[in-house]
């Protein structure tokens, strides 16, 4: 808050009400040992005139992104945004909204959010979508639980190490207090094998498959065989996908896949350092019943007039509490809305030329850096808009990206920080909004770093 209008009276006041000693106690649910044990390093109080001068000095320290060239993935991208997007989503209607439990005073929202459902459903091949979801590694985790909870007796989850490894954490968080075992399958070609993927599913008790379409890597994987294998094993199949993607690839509903979870960021939300991002989540009629989340669904008024509600409201946790199946009951819905007024604005079309673009783009810069610069592809595989290449050592890595940084490019991700045994190959993406003097200019500042080491 900008402003805080509470006096010391009132404090005590409202921590009497609630039968709280102190502000501290209010925190007292927090451990120990994740506590602060010190005094905030401020200066004495400030009037509020020097308070904003200091902080206005603070903030000119700041660098914008918009001040460099971005080649960051690693699933948050630098796509173009339509200004229809901003117009829209900054309207006080959408922007100030809450969860509509009240459909009789929230047909705007539930009308936004039942098209947000029906876009990701033809976007994905899916039969159903929930209203979102935080972001797209907590929509894999619930996603994981779905599974879990689907296959009575099944326990096993395998993932292979090209899924996002942050994303792979955020299940292991999840599932610390469920009865399931993680198995981490090698992919040492960039992509899963699928006598891999055979070889584990031969040892049983597995709940579901998780793969992910590009993966971490940008390599395209065989998501069909994947699929045939999963299913042969009586097991559910969990996509991680781009949207932005499936402008040229298939679907994931068309290649098998059962349940489909996916990071929203790339349809019209900025990169906003960190969030907050839109976790999507779709799967086949069979799951519905255990989807999380809010659902809404259209029908018909007294009057015969078409209108929105809130829809299959038991699973959630406002209305049975600690029996419900989600605890998901508001969400990031002003980032749904961005998708939203996104996809309608582009449509198919639109859509398949961005993918296009980031296509053609990033085999243009691939081609050039492993052809000018003398960089090594780390993999072989077919890739989306995201590559691997491979420099000398972790410490060229470090110094090329740091150096690429003083001239303005971001120009890729260390994936030293997540794979060790990659501590030589950083992170490329390219989407749409990259220009060929762009491409050229990083091209050249690389190869002039490389020389001069």
């Amino acid at each position: 808050m900008a402003y805080l209008p509470q006096t010391e009276h009132e404090v005590r006041a409202m921590l009497a009400a609630i039968g709280v000693p102190d502000v501290d106690s209010l925190f007292a649910a927090i451990p120990p040992d994740l506590r602060l044990k010190r005094s905030l390093n401020l200066r004495p109080a400030l009037s509020e005139l020097e308070l904003t001068q200091h902080l206005e000095e603070l903030a000119s320290e700041n660098q914008a992104t918009h001040q460099f060239t971005c080649f960051l993935g690693g699933g948050v991208y630098d796509h173009f945004i339509p200004a229809v997007v901003d117009f829209v989503a900054s309207r006080s209607e959408f922007y100030t909204s809450y969860t509509p439990y009240q459909p009789e005073v929230s047909q705007g929202n539930l009308q936004a959010f039942f098209e947000y459902q029906t876009l990701i459903t033809q976007l994905t091949g899916m039969d159903v979508s929930n209203a979102s979801l935080y972001d797209g590694a907590s929509a894999l985790a619930e996603a994981v639980l779905m599974a879990l909870g689907a296959q009575a007796g099944r326990r096993r989850v395998l993932i292979p190490e090209n899924v996002h490894p942050e994303y792979r954490a955020v299940v292991s968080t999840y599932l610390q207090h469920v009865a399931a075992d993680i198995v981490v399958l090698p992919a040492p070609e960039g992509v899963l094998q699928p006598q891999t993927l055979h070889h584990a599913l031969e040892q049983g008790d597995t709940a579901c498959v998780v793969i992910q379409q590009p993966n971490f890597f940008g390599c395209v994987e065989s998501a069909g065989r994947l699929a045939e294998a999963t299913h042969q094993a009586g097991a559910i199949l969990i996509a991680v996908i781009d949207p932005i993607s499936l402008g040229i690839l298939r679907r994931p509903g068309d290649f098998g896949a059962d349940i489909v979870v996916a990071e929203g960021q790339s349809l019209g939300l900025p990169m906003m350092w960190g969030g907050p991002y839109l976790g999507i989540l779709a799967c086949r009629e069979t799951f519905l019943r255990r989807l999380p989340g809010r659902l809404v669904g259209q029908t018909v008024d007294r009057r015969g007039n078409r209108c929105w509600v809130l829809t299959l409201q038991t699973r959630e946790q406002h209305i049975r509490r600690e029996k419900a199946t989600s605890n998901i009951c508001t969400n990031q819905g002003l980032m749904a809305l961005r998708a939203t007024v996104y996809l309608a604005a582009m449509g198919p079309r639109g859509l398949r030329r961005v993918a296009e673009a980031c296509f053609q783009k990033a085999h243009r810069l691939h081609r050039q850096l492993c052809e000018d610069a003398g960089f090594k592809p780390l993999f072989s595989a077919p890739f989306f808009k995201e590559f691997a290449v491979q420099a000398g050592s972790s410490d060229e890595v470090a110094a090329l990206l740091e150096g690429a940084e003083h001239e303005g490019f971001f120009a890729g991700l260390p994936l030293g920080r997540w794979y060790p045994q990659h501590g030589d190959a950083f992170l490329i993406a390219v989407t749409e909004k990259r220009t060929e003097q762009e491409m050229d200019h990083l091209v050249t500042i690389l190869n002039n770093l490389r020389q001069t080491r």
